[in-house]
């Protein structure tokens, strides 16, 4: 079974590394899946070798908290924030007399002179000690989890403000005794030397400015959920259901499939369904983030969370409880900041190492230093400082924070993206392959011509044909279906009917075959369709489609369809024109009418009379020759060729098939949100390399300078306390870089 939990407690990938290590050493493990963004975890477990407890134990065990996720808590206010914020104000309280008792004398600050002189060092000493106590006390987590990760071989951020900050303290303490033993023998020379060699408010200020860090770090994160927060806040409260003539007020949660509904007014839509009678105007913005509002009629689909603007109108549930649009985006989106893109798995990498090099480097300045004939307490402070200002929260937090403000953006307005991956993936892409029918045309041609031959009566032709069509699914088929119900005289039961993916349907009706389908079908069938060959021609220059109709001997008619171009469809293959992608079409017409449709919508190649099969074997030629494919289709026979391509890319309304092959949904089902989703692959990836370029910049220039290599030459010398205030910020620097995301501006200045 898969399980999600909420953990608490990590600052790096190193923690996230340790909790996946000692989870999945545990029997029955299949998978471990964490979000240091998000703080969840997902355990695929076999139940009969651990359980819920168990896993719970181990992340305890590790140094953090675990609790299996409750749908009722789902980003609630967390109590890491409030626990921050809590031992935040009483670091604060008493840090600040600790760094004005400290630090102001050297800066001309008044002290009162019992703090003062040699003679009041004792005093001045052990009031520091005081103040540092209760900063210690609040903030001793760290010391608990750094400690214990430390002495298990696999230290963490926490490790290096433990061993950072009590290393200070503990130099801080002897220097006490020092004092103490100086005053018992009054030698005030040393008394005065080690009041000079305290270090309690580089303890204090190393665990005061990292809590500081982590609460501004964790406040900032919140703001990455904000869209996932909306969705889950568009959830409806109230329905209506109605049974046995009666209106009666439930939860959501109550609604089972097949429920007659009420809608009125002003209310939310609770479920997704079909509405039985009714017109009315529906706000989708919520959804699909098309912001003009749709007129629905009976017959129609309604999804959950949108909004009736006008009449009143009963409908039917289809999708209840888990299953529903809303509850389905936003299974996505979380599932998306669980997975981790490649570039990703690189960083933690290498976080993974960088926290042990950290510590080998400190100890090797501490060592060179006192080589050089500098003071221990020196040589204590370089490796202080080494030790604080290393940042692996910042390279841990590059990615993910970018990936998850991306994936939400792209939710927030109608663009679902599966996976990390997939948004990463996309950027390299070259080649759009687009399937012509649902995705770059409505998907819903009518019929402008029917020829009807001398060798049947009109009836019969209008019957059998509807018949046959009426088996078939294909939106050429439901046209001329639809087409034809109002003239159909009576029903023809049809035996043997067969839909033949890519070419027709056949089925027999008194004893004889007939066939209704494309020229390859015919010829299959030995119909000889050549002598219309210049009629073909004809309509087909039209950008019409010929569907041909034969008994088992002869052909008895022709059906000419047209499709029309969907809104924006035009545009949007203008813009990837220029924007440099090649854009190719796959189309199952004849070659004149694929002609027309290149002619009009402006494509440089077009594939005609391509069967579903072939759509993959486009796909993967495309490839073979070193290009980063994007396929884009709606229909069951593009599945195949969006699970081949580099990114599968499902419009919206397409088939539920379509959905699952495909790495990202376009709600809207409008083309343009192709170049929305390339643009914003290329955005967010864009701040992933700026966020990791400082994570490792920040780390590269600061190390050094805090080894001191400054200090000779020029006299230059990082303090523990800078160092514990860069590495703070490193991390909420790299939070706030992401969220430019937000304001990302898509092409011509249209945003997202």
């Amino acid at each position: 079974m898969k399980q999600k939990f909420e953990v608490s407690g990590m600052t790096c990938s190193a923690c996230q590394r340790t909790i996946e290590k000692d989870v999945k050493n545990l029997p029955g493990i299949n998978d471990v899946s964490i979000s240091l963004l998000t703080n969840k975890m997902v355990v695929d477990f076999d139940e009969s070798l651990s359980n819920l407890n168990t896993i719970v134990k181990t992340v305890k065990w590790a140094g953090y908290r675990a609790k299996v996720e409750d749908s009722e808590e789902k980003l609630s206010q967390n109590d890491e924030i409030k626990e921050l914020r809590n031992r935040l104000s009483i670091s604060i309280v008493f840090f600040i007399p600790l760094i004005y008792l400290s630090m102001g004398p050297m800066i001309g600050l008044w002290v009162p002179s019992i703090f003062t002189g040699t003679a009041n060092s004792l005093i001045y000493g052990f009031t520091l000690f005081l103040l540092v106590l209760p900063i210690l006390f609040v903030n001793f987590k760290y010391f608990t989890v750094g400690f214990r990760n430390l002495f298990h071989f696999r230290p963490n951020m926490d490790s290096l403000i433990a061993i950072g900050s009590f290393a200070a303290i503990s130099y801080s303490i002897l220097q006490m005794f020092i004092m103490f033993y100086g005053a018992s023998i009054s030698n005030h020379e040393m008394i005065h030397m080690a009041s000079m060699n305290l270090y309690f408010e580089a303890s204090g200020a190393i665990l005061t400015l990292v809590t500081l860090g982590k609460y501004l770090e964790s406040a900032s994160k919140g703001k990455t959920k904000s869209e996932l927060k909306k969705l889950l806040g568009l959830a409806p409260k109230i329905a209506f259901l109605v049974k046995d003539q009666e209106t009666i007020e439930i939860h959501p949660d109550q609604i089972q499939t097949g429920d007659l509904l009420l809608v009125k007014p002003g209310m939310s839509v609770p479920v997704d369904g079909l509405i039985v009678d009714g017109f009315t105007t529906i706000d989708e913005s919520m959804i699909s983030g098309e912001p003009i509002p749709v007129d629905k009629k009976p017959g129609d689909a309604v999804m959950c969370a949108t909004l009736n603007q006008s009449g009143s109108f009963h409908f039917k549930a289809t999708k209840v409880g888990k299953e529903t649009s809303l509850n389905q985006i936003i299974k996505l989106v979380e599932e998306a900041s669980m997975s981790k893109a490649p570039i990703q798995k690189l960083a933690d990498t290498i976080s993974g190492y960088f926290v042990p090099v950290v510590i080998g480097i400190s100890i090797i300045g501490f060592i060179l230093w006192m080589l050089l004939g500098e003071s221990f307490s020196f040589s204590l402070s370089i490796m202080i400082t080494i030790l604080v200002i290393s940042c692996p929260c910042a390279l841990g937090l590059a990615t993910p924070v970018a990936m998850m403000v991306g994936t939400g953006k792209g939710a927030e307005n109608g663009i679902l993206i599966k996976s990390a991956n997939a948004l990463q993936k996309a950027e390299k892409i070259d080649t759009i392959i687009l399937d012509k029918t649902g995705t770059i045309t409505k998907g819903k041609p009518t019929v402008s011509e029917v020829i009807k031959f001398n060798s049947i009566n009109e009836s019969d032709f209008n019957n059998i044909l509807y018949g046959l069509e009426s088996y078939s699914n294909h939106p050429l088929a439901r046209s001329i279906a639809s087409y034809l119900e109002s003239s159909v005289s009576k029903k023809i039961k049809v035996k043997s009917p067969l839909d033949i993916p890519g070419k027709g349907v056949s089925g027999i009706v008194d004893e004889a075959l007939y066939l209704v389908g494309n020229t390859s079908l015919m010829n299959e069938n030995g119909i000889d369709v050549s002598i219309y060959e210049e009629k073909l021609k004809s309509l087909s220059k039209e950008g019409k489609t010929v569907v041909y109709f034969s008994n088992n001997t002869e052909l008895i008619g022709m059906i000419a369809l047209r499709d029309e171009v969907k809104e924006g469809s035009i545009e949007a293959i203008d813009w990837l024109n220029q924007m440099g992608y090649e854009v190719v079409m796959l189309t199952g017409d004849h070659e004149l009418s694929a002609l027309s449709w290149k002619e009009e919508l402006g494509i440089s190649t077009v594939y005609s009379g391509v069967l579903p099969a072939e759509k993959e074997k486009i796909v993967i030629e495309y490839m073979e020759r070193g290009k980063k494919v994007a396929m884009v289709g709606d229909g069951i026979n593009d599945s195949i060729a969006l699970v081949r391509s580099d990114i599968g890319i499902a419009i919206g309304a397409g088939s539920d098939i379509a959905l699952d092959s495909a790495e990202i949904i376009l709600i809207k089902n409008d083309l343009r949100d192709v170049i929305k989703t390339l643009t914003l692959s290329k955005k967010t990836m864009n701040i992933v390399r700026m966020n990791l370029f400082w994570a490792f910049f920040y780390n590269i220039i600061l190390i050094p300078v805090a080894f001191g290599i400054l200090y000779r030459p020029f006299g230059l010398l990082l303090t523990p306390v800078f160092g514990s205030l860069a590495m703070s910020l490193s991390s909420v620097t790299v939070v706030l870089n992401a969220l430019r995301l937000k304001f990302v501006q898509l092409f011509k200045g249209v945003k997202i």
